[in-house]
């Protein structure tokens, strides 16, 4: 039997992580990156976000921007007129995440081509039932 003891509860990991945890998990969320990359040019309207990020639906965009406003990444505007006009805009907070998100979508872009081949080629050598283990 191997003895462990590194000097740290789980109880104080887990304290500790789990608010970083949830702020990665928000910002890093598979709509949140690009939500926050396609407002990154100023206040954009919910339709504009809607055609920017492609796949999402309606409830969705308007699920995850509820979330972002939340955290303090998006503020919401409403301008009275009629009909309402609602616009999105990135705090300071999410402003200074744009060079890590550029530089991160900017990597998968480049990417996308080897992450296919290295799947293709890993596919080819383990059989689909590993994957799901």
């Amino acid at each position: 039997m191997v003895r462990r003891n590194t000097g740290v509860t789980v109880r104080a990991v887990d304290a500790d992580a789990c608010p970083v945890r949830e702020v990665l998990d928000r910002v890093a969320g598979k709509w949140s990156v690009q939500i926050l990359v396609a407002a990154a040019a100023g206040p954009i309207r919910f339709t504009e976000l809607e055609r920017g990020v492609e796949g999402i639906s309606r409830r969705m965009l308007s699920l995850t921007l509820r979330h972002l406003e939340r955290d303090g990444l998006v503020t919401r505007t409403v301008h009275p007129t009629v009909p309402p006009k609602v616009e999105y805009e990135l705090t300071p907070a999410a402003r200074e995440l744009q060079p890590t998100l550029r530089r991160l979508t900017h990597w998968a872009e480049r990417s996308r081509a080897y992450i296919a081949e290295a799947r293709a080629a890993y596919d080819a050598e383990h059989p689909p039932e590993l994957l799901d283990a």
